[in-house]
């Protein structure tokens, strides 16, 4: 295959708005589309094939690292309509590759449905902000419609720390300088520590990654930073438990003040597939650390957070399993869409059958479910 049909292929990804394209030998081009892998109808791929679209688009330095470890990720951006990510790897001795489409246009908060508070939470001048969800739940979206609203409104100095750099921010009223991992500076703690140097408002850390990361991060935000982060974890309250549990035990302590005062809140999404119409929607848990908040962090009660969440509308709060169950009640995600994406499961299969609707999952899956009931629940 030669450049003109990775050309071909890109252009159908573009076309279609797929998410991915998946190249593996053995299978035809494969595009995720709304959530669903579709076959594009070319020919097989063979090891050839996958060579010839491997040299195409990866940079020397990337070539070399695929036969130094296996693997290689960057991104590169395709003429004017789109960026990709590129990660690609060896698999039973050949190449394999998965390209995800970053679009070029950035969007608003109310194309994405972010809870309208963070607009108040951006504007403040210090401050951890966290983006949390599993890998493809649209993070890296969320945390660059926020670096556009503060981009378009405040002058400020962003420096954003990225691997690779995904959505490309032009300076409007602020100046934005986006630092590539790997290519800029080696790892992600390094620019941390290097930042701080540089005068900055707004700290953008694409993954908190490792224990210097997270430490640097959280201190950068306690010295009159705005910090943003990600992580890969589903809901706020296993967030803050995630980042304690990092740390040595002699250290949690001291962690857990450090983080009450420093976090602002915690956004946590999910991607659901529509049914009212082709796409996909977020599904949003919002946490913001209010005085009441910053206790429970501080004494070590987590686990009472999610009520605390139910209780503080008022804030803008929201659980995660109420906002699936208002997508699911308007229409726009089915039943099996809301309880796959749920944090629990039983409590929404209830309230479907209380009305009279049933869930079109195999029957089996209740017997596993009743097998393992209570198994994960010991803490």
């Amino acid at each position: 295959m030669s450049t003109i049909q990775i050309d071909r292929l890109l252009d159908t990804v573009v076309q279609k708005n797929a998410s991915d394209i998946h190249l593996t030998v053995g299978r035809r081009p494969t595009i995720r589309l709304h959530g669903q892998l579709r076959d594009l109808q070319t020919k097989v791929l063979d090891s050839e094939d996958l060579v010839a679209l491997m040299k195409s688009i990866t940079p020397e330095r990337n070539q070399q690292e695929l036969q130094e470890v296996g693997g290689t990720d960057f991104g590169f951006a395709y003429s004017t309509l789109a960026r990709f990510r590129v990660s690609i790897f060896r698999q039973k001795g050949d190449i394999a590759m998965v390209l995800r489409q970053i679009p070029n246009r950035l969007l608003t908060f109310e194309q994405i449905g972010i809870p309208e508070i963070c607009r108040e939470l951006i504007r403040r001048p210090r401050g951890m902000f966290l983006v949390t969800g599993p890998t493809g739940s649209g993070k890296t979206t969320t945390l660059a419609t926020m670096i556009d609203y503060i981009n378009q409104n405040f002058d400020r100095h962003i420096v954003t720390m990225e691997d690779p750099i995904e959505y490309f921010h032009n300076h409007k009223k602020s100046i934005v300088n986006q630092r590539a991992v790997h290519d800029d500076v080696p790892t992600f703690s390094e620019a941390l520590r290097r930042v701080l140097r540089s005068d900055p408002d707004v700290i953008l850390v694409g993954e908190m990654r490792d224990l210097e990361t997270m430490e640097s991060a959280i201190r950068a935000a306690e010295t009159g930073h705005l910090v943003f982060a990600t992580l890969h974890t589903t809901g706020a309250a296993k967030t803050i438990d995630r980042i304690v549990d990092a740390f040595p035990v002699t250290q949690q302590n001291q962690i857990r003040i450090q983080l009450s005062t420093a976090l602002l809140a915690i956004l946590s999404q999910v991607l659901c597939t529509r049914v009212d119409q082709p796409g996909m929607v977020a599904g949003y848990e919002f946490l913001v650390v209010t005085p009441a908040i910053q206790n429970l962090i501080r004494e070590n009660k987590t686990f009472r957070i999610d009520s605390m969440i139910q209780t503080g509308k008022k804030f803008g709060m929201q659980l995660l399993d109420e906002h699936l169950w208002a997508l699911y009640s308007r229409g726009v995600i089915s039943a099996e869409e809301m309880i796959d994406k749920c944090k629990n499961p039983n409590d929404l299969r209830d309230r479907v059958h209380k009305l009279g609707r049933t869930i079109g999952r195999p029957e089996w899956d209740e017997d596993i479910e009743e097998a393992t009931a209570g198994a994960g629940e010991k803490r």
